[in-house]
């Protein structure tokens, strides 16, 4: 699914706010005409990676345990299979700021959540650099500064590898702070021209792509903790507008204490771009092995 987490209070449902969950369980809820109430079984999505407020998802994955009977039920008029019936009805009654991509049977030990290899994320920063497209403005953060993404680069390079992010994250309540990240890097995205360079149209047609100039960084790992990639995303530009020095960004990785000066960015410049799972035959053993309590 893909989600335009501006108009949400994050992806975890919550009494009296809107929330991406909040939003699908109660539309499920519906179409396969399961009452809300406390004698029930109520519906329960799993997540691949929780959203915070304001941000966005391109590609989320979740998981619902159902049965077939219960499933069925969505089918109504349609001569079609109950996974197809369930996807037509969410694409049409969903709220327009969320797609459901496609809808399939999930493989013999998959778990949204647990069975993950790695997320990654993107954050986009317009700088005085670069000039944001309005059509982008609630998916890309303004920063009216020069960023110099050398620096950030080095910065984003003591990331990679199995750190404690205590300095820039949150655990979950019996959780710990220890992620391994695999790859983490900004750069700026190239100014190309709309039109393919094979169909010469003179260097008065140059108009620019919507991402042109913009400066992004992308961060892949295992698991991210809570406001993690905000907090690091905002550590590197302290650093790339010469407000803290790399020395400083170091001594955050090396002592992992949470503390003001490493608070998360503003939602809007973020969005999870994808999530990747092993083969089928793996998905239960991965599972397994991710639930364990992470160590150093």
């Amino acid at each position: 699914m893909a989600y335009d987490g501006g108009g949400f209070f994050g992806w975890a449902k919550q009494p009296d706010r809107r929330t991406v969950q909040g939003e699908i369980e109660r539309i499920l809820h519906t179409v396969l005409r399961v009452p809300v109430d406390d004698a029930g079984e109520p519906l329960r999505l799993t997540v691949a990676g929780r959203t915070d407020t304001g941000v966005h998802a391109s590609h989320q994955v979740c998981h619902l345990d159902i049965s077939e009977t219960i499933l069925a039920r969505c089918v109504g008029h349609m001569n079609v299979p109950p996974v197809v019936a369930l996807t037509r009805r969410l694409q049409r009654m969903l709220p327009n700021d969320i797609t459901i991509h496609g809808i399939n049977e999930a493989p013999q030990g998959f778990d949204a959540r647990f069975s993950a290899l790695e997320r990654t994320y993107v954050y986009r920063i317009a700088d005085r650099s670069s000039e944001i497209d309005p059509r982008m403005r609630g998916f890309v953060l303004h920063v009216d500064d020069d960023l110099d993404l050398e620096t950030m680069n080095q910065a984003a390079a003591m990331t990679i590898g199995l750190h404690d992010f205590g300095s820039f994250a949150t655990p979950n309540p019996g959780g710990t702070t220890i992620r391994e990240v695999k790859t983490a890097y900004w750069r700026r995205i190239p100014q190309r021209p709309l039109v393919d360079g094979e169909m010469t149209m003179g260097e008065r047609y140059r108009t620019p792509s919507m991402e042109s100039g913009l400066a992004c960084f992308t961060i892949v790992a295992d698991a991210f903790a809570r406001n993690m990639v905000r907090s690091l995303v905002n550590g590197c530009v302290q650093v790339g507008i010469g407000k803290r020095s790399l020395d400083w960004f170091a001594d955050k990785m090396a002592t992992p204490l949470r503390e003001g000066s490493t608070g998360p960015i503003a939602p809007q410049g973020l969005t999870l771009e994808h999530i990747e799972y092993p083969d089928d035959d793996q998905l239960a053993i991965r599972a397994e092995t991710i639930r364990a309590k992470r160590t150093l």
